[in-house]
């Protein structure tokens, strides 16, 4: 069963690669402060809907209280790039990576309806274990190094500790449930 989740979080991953690598190696271009607008609210809500349905589908406690912070801090993190892209005229735009986001979301939709239990909150966990992780690395290696704006960018810098306390809060809820 680990050797499975890992390579499912590989699959994620590698996934995000690919729209990442596009950008990194010129083959879409660097992405444009637009689509840069619309990489992280596509993120956003990507982790407020799987949230919202581990607050309904889990029976665990502590899964649901991660669940909920997901929900409050990522619909605060977006209002603040709502506000921050109508300040600059900036609205967001569509890219290879967030429709590659989309489609891998659908995905794991998919498998987390399918799930019940103990199944569920494991799958949710290590998605967000994985997700959080490929969203840093997103963030650091692409966004901020693309983004043109200062003020985006100084916002961009400005999340990073708050997904990097959602990846250590993740890890240390996968570790509780007995995970990696």
């Amino acid at each position: 069963m680990n050797v499975k989740k890992q390579f499912m979080a590989g699959i994620m991953a590698a996934l995000f690669a690919f729209g990442y690598y596009a950008f990194a190696q010129g083959g879409a271009g660097a992405p444009s402060d637009p689509q840069i607008v619309g990489i992280v609210t596509t993120a956003n809500q990507i982790d407020i809907d799987a949230a919202k349905l581990a607050l309904k589908k889990s029976k665990n406690d502590q899964v649901k209280q991660f669940a909920k912070q997901m929900v409050d801090d990522h619909t605060s993190l977006q209002k603040s790039v709502n506000d921050l892209g109508a300040k600059l005229g900036v609205k967001p735009e569509p890219s290879d990576t967030s429709k590659a986001l989309k489609s891998a979301a659908a995905d794991e939709t998919k498998k987390l309806q399918g799930l019940k239990g103990s199944a569920f909150d494991s799958e949710y966990v290590n998605h967000e274990v994985a997700y959080h992780q490929q969203v840093i690395d997103a963030v650091g290696k692409v966004l901020i190094p693309n983004a043109k704006n200062a003020e985006l960018k100084s916002a961009l810098q400005g999340a990073a500790p708050l997904f990097q306390g959602h990846l250590e809060h993740a890890q240390k809820l996968q570790s509780s449930l007995g995970g990696k």
